[in-house]
């Protein structure tokens, strides 16, 4: 129990690495940092529809490389974790099952990478960002469920899937806001440019469409901003009642949905910078594994924890 609990501690490290990565290139893709902003965007996206996209930067390439030996060295420690779940005497066939959703996680990633590493669809996008951060929420649940039993008090487990099921659906509105190049559709705080806005762009499998003016996304990053409130509330409120029944990762979530929606608005104010783009996911994983960690679970005694180990 407690060598799984190591690795699954170290996985869960070298998969934020990968997701953060993951997010770097494509946001840089996107041309997120790019001068002058946001005209230059909508060239980039022209010139990759054309077939005449730039050599990616210097750092771009760096950190492709660096995802590659880190998506190795993740996909080996989920091997090595398997066999220690299934090869401990007695098995920890419950762990093991979260193990194994990692494998096939991890394995669904590789091969999504393979065929799709030049697609721009939004429903590529999509795919990658949510089963990257589900596999890093996978691994602090893992995390979580191997820490010998505590006297917290269990969670009504509907609020935490309630909980959940908001940061999903907020991740993937924010992941349509990156996938079709609508960050520069709000640029105010008080409104958006509902001018040449489409519904259009809530479909994941039709490309952002370079001539369809700054506006196009700005029905999707109103629908990102209002379902962030909506997640908030309920996330820090789940927070406080966890605090409350003794859980230690309660207390994080009110101060990570602060940062969270802090991160958010100063993308806006600030133009959507690269490095806050960046923290905000980052932000958005630390979220989503804090919650899922929640999910009530049977704990092992403190003995047979020993036993085990």
């Amino acid at each position: 129990m407690t060598l799984l609990r190591t690795m699954a501690i170290a996985c869960a490290v070298l998969v934020l690495a990968i997701t953060s990565l993951s997010a770097f290139i494509r946001l840089s893709r996107a041309g997120l940092g790019c001068e002058p902003w946001p005209q230059c965007q909508a060239q980039l996206l022209r010139e990759a529809k054309q077939g005449a996209a730039p050599a990616p930067a210097g750092a771009v390439a760096a950190a492709r490389i660096a995802h590659r030996i880190t998506a190795v060295g993740a996909l080996l420690l989920v091997i090595a974790m398997v066999l220690a779940a299934y090869g401990s005497a007695p098995p920890l066939v419950r762990k093991g099952r979260l193990v194994v959703v990692l494998l096939g996680l991890a394995v669904f990633l590789a091969v999504l990478g393979r065929m799709t590493a030049d697609s721009r669809l939004p429903a590529v996008v999509l795919a990658n960002l949510l089963a990257g951060l589900a596999m890093f929420a996978v691994s602090w649940r893992l995390v979580a469920a191997t820490r010998p039993a505590g006297a917290a008090r269990t969670l009504d487990a509907g609020w935490v899937r309630l909980a959940l099921a908001l940061l999903v659906v907020q991740i993937m509105l924010g992941g349509l806001v990156s996938a079709g190049h609508a960050g520069a559709s709000c640029p105010r705080l008080a409104g958006c440019d509902l001018g040449t806005a489409s519904w259009q762009a809530f479909n994941p499998w039709q490309e952002p469409d370079p001539g369809a003016g700054v506006g196009a996304g700005a029905l999707v990053h109103m629908a990102h901003r209002a379902a962030g409130i909506l997640t908030a509330i309920v996330v820090a409120a789940l927070g406080v009642a966890a605090s409350r029944r003794g859980h230690r990762a309660g207390a994080l979530l009110p101060a990570l949905v602060v940062l969270e929606l802090g991160a958010g608005i100063g993308l806006i104010a600030r133009s959507t910078p690269l490095a806050l783009a960046l923290v905000h996911n980052v932000l958005a994983a630390l979220l989503l594994a804090t919650v899922a960690s929640l999910l009530p679970e049977r704990r092992w005694p403190r003995a047979a924890c020993r036993r085990a180990a």
